[in-house]
């Protein structure tokens, strides 16, 4: 017992800094040692940034409230809460600063809501899963967190008026982000109706210090969207055309020179851009014209028709100022790789890629630092080629899909700038693979690693992550910090 009480007696700080490594189900397993260690472990630096999901505040004891507090946790997930229950939320967690509903299971009234304004520090707002009734922000709420809101996300509901909401949010000045994927609106199965044009573009005029804007639907529109959709008119000039028009008709900007002007307006200054669920028949080819700020774009596609052309190559053309792009689904790679921004240091593949494909990307991208790809059967010994196509790599991600690593793995220690590597699996596959109980990763995997960091001189952390379902990420996105 005495050597325990001696260790115990080490710098706080020096046992925070060790609890850091440890999971959330470890930290929670270390504090049910003892006292002391159960204060250390609540540190607020071991949980800021977490989220804790409430449902029937009932259930909770004064000694579950006080730990939360004395952890400073600011981000809850709550289901329906009666108003009791919100008396109670406020009165334990006033200084809240983000909120969101998660799987309601019924219809909501706009009154609901009206608790937020109780929360001074409320910053964050998300709605996930649910079905209104009535207009999802109130225009009195609106007035009440006009100037406090700062991200504002709502996925998978189902309002009265899409429109209705978008005006709403036009109103909230301080907005960052936005994401909106819209499901439907009123109860029928009817085809979803997109956002009018006008109504967009005033959202995006209004909100001048919105960077991130995440947008999806559900649904095909019965028609195209306009090809000015996502590129509003100049505010001041509402008549004139965009810089990036002038530049094409003009055939780029060394031909245009001093005449245009550095006032001319160039569209919404969005630095990141995600598109959820849009087939490729529904934006035009030169939909992102305007956006030449952007520094991060997203594509996630449902689905594919075959016999369409690939508008990806013509959307990345004018976004030379792209540092991260991310494609999930779609087309064959060889469709666009010619295309790629050569500013482009991070990517995440989630396609179908051969080596064939990265052979082809490697010379678009000679400062990748940054890769995120899927290894199926198809690709190949991609992790032989890695190190040979993109050598200044720092991080890499490979989500394994029906095969584990194998010994080609070892070729990553020639990565002399590769610091992190992760190995992820999905949690089927090793539900399929693994019901003799053998835990992820298997023995034969856990050797590679161990080799792998010994042929690197444990240069190179490596992670093994099976990726499940999250609840709170029910659209697979998340905000990134400022």
């Amino acid at each position: 017992m005495e050597p325990l009480m001696e260790e115990l007696r080490l710098p706080p700080e020096l046992w925070v800094y060790v609890f850091s490594f440890l999971s959330t189900e470890d930290k929670h397993t270390v504090r049910t040692c003892c006292r002391h260690l159960r204060g250390l472990v609540d540190h607020p630096s071991l949980w800021r940034g977490d989220t804790v999901v409430l449902s029937d505040l009932r259930r909770y004891t004064y000694g579950f409230w006080d730990t939360l507090r004395r952890r400073q946790l600011t981000r809850v997930a709550v289901r329906h809460l009666r108003r009791k229950e919100w008396r109670r939320l406020v009165r334990f967690l006033p200084t809240l600063s983000a909120v969101v509903f998660v799987d309601g299971g019924r219809l909501y009234k706009q009154k609901y809501l009206h608790n937020l304004a109780r929360f001074p520090e409320l910053r964050d707002v998300g709605v996930r899963n649910a079905t209104w009734d009535e207009p999802l922000l109130a225009r009195g709420l609106c007035a009440q967190l006009r100037e406090r809101l700062t991200h504002l996300s709502v996925c998978n509901v189902r309002l009265p008026c899409a429109a209705q909401f978008i005006d709403a949010a036009a109103q909230l000045v301080n907005l960052r982000y936005l994401l909106f994927h819209q499901q439907g609106e009123g109860y029928g199965l009817d085809t979803v109706r997109p956002v009018p044009r006008g109504v967009f573009h005033k959202l995006l005029l209004r909100l001048n210090k919105l960077r991130h804007l995440s947008w999806g639907m559900r649904g095909e529109p019965p028609e195209p969207l306009p090809d000015d959709y996502l590129s509003p008119p100049d505010p001041e000039h509402p008549g004139e055309a965009h810089l990036s028009d002038l530049l094409t008709c003009a055939g780029g900007a060394a031909g245009v020179g001093a005449g245009l002007g550095s006032s001319r307006y160039s569209g919404p200054e969005l630095t990141s851009l995600e598109l959820v669920d849009y087939p490729e028949t529904i934006l035009p080819e030169n939909a992102l014209r305007s956006l030449t700020s952007l520094h991060s774009l997203t594509i996630r596609y449902r689905y594919i028709r075959e016999g369409i052309e690939c508008r990806l190559q013509s959307w990345l053309s004018p976004l030379q100022q792209l540092a991260t792009l991310t494609i999930i689904g779609g087309n064959s790679l060889a469709a666009y790789t010619t295309t790629i921004p050569s500013s482009v240091t991070r990517l995440t593949l989630r396609v179908a890629i051969t080596l064939k494909d990265m052979d082809s990307i490697a010379p678009k991208v000679p400062s990748l630092q940054h890769l995120d790809i899927e290894q199926n059967r198809s690709s190949g010994s991609l992790c032989r080629r890695i190190p040979m196509l993109f050598p200044q790599l720092r991080t890499l991600r490979i989500r394994f899909f029906r095969r584990e690593p194998e010994k080609d793995l070892l070729s990553l220690h020639r990565l002399r700038h590769l610091v992190r590597l992760e190995l992820l699996v999905e949690r089927s596959f090793i539900l399929r693979d693994y019901l003799n109980g053998h835990p992820w990763p298997s023995p034969g995997v856990q050797e590679l690693i161990n080799q792998l960091r010994e042929l690197s001189e444990n240069r190179i952390t490596v992670i093994t992550t099976m990726r499940q379902r999250n609840p709170l990420r029910e659209c697979d996105c998340v905000w990134e910090g400022d």
